[in-house]
């Protein structure tokens, strides 16, 4: 069994609810997100280009 990665909230999360944020965790290959409400609930994967690609691309908005 992997060991729990460990998991961060952004820099930039600005809510009045400090609750209301996304949590990610980055392994050598893929990168995991969840909702910080829910850390027990369903994750999304993604390989670690794509988090890159996508990442670059929210920089420029």
């Amino acid at each position: 069994m992997l060991p729990e990665p460990a998991w961060f909230k952004s820099s930039y999360s600005d809510s009045s609810d400090g609750n209301d944020c996304v949590e990610v965790a980055a392994t050598p290959v893929t990168v995991h997100v969840r909702d910080s409400k829910n850390p027990h609930g369903p994750r999304l994967t993604v390989r670690s280009t794509a988090w890159a690609g996508f990442v670059a691309h929210t920089a420029q908005r």
